[in-house]
């Protein structure tokens, strides 16, 4: 996984947050699956995850009204039951809007010279 190349901004994030049960029972398959889905739906722009005993996924879209088309996608729809019934112990789900990025080349530029109001 590397970080997503996003454009810039504004452009929205959603960040899913969760906690696991135990053992896979198809959780990496049907992930992995979700993930490739996502990245030819209308809108996206990226995807970054990790996991420890709580993971974290952000996906990156171009608009609300594609956040809401991939939430309703068919197989995505079959995912998160599956995730209901069977793979989280608990998550939540925060839609938000990207206002401003940086990474580590401009951070040095904006330390330096750039006030942010």
């Amino acid at each position: 996984m590397t970080i997503a190349a996003t454009p810039a901004p504004p452009y929205f994030a959603v960040i899913f947050t969760s906690f696991r049960t135990d053992g896979d029972n198809g959780y990496t398959a049907m992930a992995d699956a979700m993930v490739a889905l996502a990245a030819k739906q209308p809108g996206f722009l990226g995807i970054e995850s990790a996991r420890e005993d709580l993971g974290i996924t952000v996906s990156y879209w171009d608009s609300l009204e594609s956040i809401a088309a991939w939430k309703q996608n068919a197989a995505h729809l079959v995912a998160q039951r599956r995730g209901h019934e069977l793979w989280y112990q608990s998550f939540k789900v925060r839609i938000c809007r990207v206002e401003r990025d940086y990474d580590m080349a401009s951070s040095t530029s904006l330390n330096r010279s750039t006030t942010v109001s």
